[in-house]
């Protein structure tokens, strides 16, 4: 049996040890054969593939990004380009050529919701969930997250002893189109005062600056003021998937500070350092683990399902229920944080 294998969306600590797993599990307790595809959903978009087995995943457990290459390529904005044919029917055909009779697509809510529309076609897939904001409501946690949490809860602590140094207000600025469980998570960890997510828009409250000379305030890119109006907030190009590309609510949020209390203000954005580099140790079992349970659920013929983390075990739910609504951060966590902020 031959089995595809795709990594979609962004890039993400972690990856390549789902890779890892799946072949290291599928060649010798199976006898199955992969192919890997490369750049996301464009390599069976176009029939780009390389080779994958023992020797090709070998000492990539600890290494980020991913071996495959990724894209945000939406094949269901694909049509006439081909002949006429859409996305998913190229996809199709050229599963068929190339003798794949099963996909693994490894990614976060778009790319799996690509993953359960060829499956409700007749393509067998199983899903694995990436994303480092940890926003796929059937998973208790995504493989990254725990990379991206740690990566930032050292910055801030890094942060915290120049603020106050220079007796300046600094703001962080995370990762978190739609959700705050990176800033939440980080934020608390690193004791930050302030708090900002995208679930609860924030109102520019002077006294939280003042309380403290040199406060430090997480903010995820997504977050957005209640007095957005009077707010110059980031571009709106959009991807492929229609997504606002965001960035720049901190340095927004900086100038604000700075204009309404009179201190200073700086802000350091995170960026993409938060998901590239080696995976910690958590990202590197629980990746594994939906790795080994992934092929598990190929042999079994467990298709149109993904893994997911309930617990502490490892369990399959329908891609469509676990795409269906993002995981968002409930009022009751952010309000255990609140009780810090000043």
């Amino acid at each position: 049996m031959r089995i595809g294998v795709l990594t979609g969306g962004g890039d993400c600590p972690g990856l390549n040890a789902v890779i890892r797993a799946l072949v290291r599990r599928g060649i010798p307790e199976y006898g199955y054969e992969f192919l890997g595809f490369r750049d996301g959903w464009r390599g069976p978009l176009e029939g780009d593939t390389i080779p994958l087995d023992i020797q090709a995943v070998r000492g990539i457990l600890p290494r980020g990004g991913t071996i495959l290459g990724s894209s945000r390529t939406n094949p269901l904005a694909e049509s006439a380009a081909s002949g006429g044919r859409s996305g998913l029917e190229r996809i199709k055909g050229n599963l068929a050529g190339l003798g794949v009779e099963a996909l693994v697509a490894i990614g976060g809510e778009d790319t799996l919701g690509v993953a359960g529309r060829l499956n409700a076609e007749g393509v067998p897939v199983v899903g694995v969930p990436k994303t480092i904001d940890n926003d796929l409501g059937a998973t208790d946690y995504t493989f990254g997250f725990d990379t991206a949490v740690n990566i930032a809860m050292e910055a801030i602590d890094r942060l915290h002893t120049t603020a106050e140094s220079h007796h300046r207000a600094l703001i962080i600025e995370v990762m978190g189109r739609h959700v705050g469980w990176i800033a939440l998570h980080a934020g608390m960890a690193g004791g930050a005062n302030v708090i900002l997510i995208p679930e609860k828009p924030f109102s520019m409250v002077e006294h939280r600056f003042q309380t403290r000379y040199a406060p430090l305030v997480v903010v995820a890119e997504g977050a957005r003021p209640e007095e957005e109006d009077a707010l110059a907030l980031a571009d709106q190009r959009l991807d492929a998937f229609g997504h606002v590309r965001l960035g720049g609510i901190g340095q927004v949020l900086a100038n604000e500070i700075e204009k309404r209390t009179g201190k200073e203000a700086r802000t350091t954005v995170l960026g993409h350092i938060q998901r590239g580099g080696t995976p910690t140790a958590f990202d590197r079992v629980l990746a594994t683990r939906f790795g080994v349970h992934a092929i598990d659920a190929v042999h079994e013929g467990a298709f149109g399902m993904m893994m997911a983390l309930q617990g502490t075990q490892i369990v399959h739910v329908p891609i469509a229920e676990a795409t269906s609504e993002l995981k968002l951060v409930p009022p009751e966590r952010y309000a255990e944080a609140e009780v810090f902020f000043g």
